[in-house]
């Protein structure tokens, strides 16, 4: 597995053993940031990081920081060594805890402008924890990237946000939301 693109582009990444995790493939990041555009300067939540190949995708396209959540050892271990091999170590916080409190916790770099959610595909955790987000914790056009399967797609609206747009990669489906004022 490998960074697509930006300034660490093509840099390998480790990723964790067994089927516990399911990392986001090469082809799905680079579509997702094809369709996201710039991410310069914003401050990334990744939550149900795995490798944490997304947040790190974020870095190396130029985010000013990433915070990932995780809470299992070997995906936990995948992402310090990660962030270690590649020095990103100043520009991002690794939590390992709940999803879901770290999702309504205060931004520690500003607010949110990029929130990435990727749980277990047959539960209803992408969800709650995109309704856990406090909206004030969110940058102005903030996007919200939900990966999910076709059995499990979230809904048009959470809350204030609104799907912008929705695209498939074989198995593995993106929904991008927006916050509304």
């Amino acid at each position: 597995m490998r960074i697509v693109g930006g300034s660490l582009g093509g840099r390998v990444l480790r990723a964790p053993t067994g089927a516990a995790t399911r990392p986001t493939s090469e082809k799905v990041r680079e579509a997702m940031f094809g369709i996201l555009g710039s991410v310069e300067g914003q401050v990334v939540l990744d939550l149900f990081a795995g490798s944490g190949a997304v947040a790190i995708e974020a870095l190396s396209r130029g985010a000013a920081h990433a915070v990932l959540c995780e809470t299992g050892k070997g995906a936990i271990a995948a992402i310090r060594g990660n962030l270690d091999a590649l020095a990103l170590a100043d520009r991002a916080t690794l939590i390992t805890a709940d999803a879901l409190r770290v999702a309504a916790q205060i931004p520690p770099n500003g607010a949110w402008g990029l929130v990435f959610i990727d749980p277990p595909y047959a539960s209803d955790l992408a969800i709650r924890a995109a309704q856990a987000i406090p909206r004030a914790h969110l940058a102005a056009g903030a996007r919200i990237v939900i990966e999910h399967d076709r059995r499990h797609a979230p809904p048009e609206a959470l809350g204030s946000l609104l799907r912008t747009d929705h695209r498939r990669y074989g198995d593995t489906l993106l929904s991008f939301y927006e916050a509304q004022p």
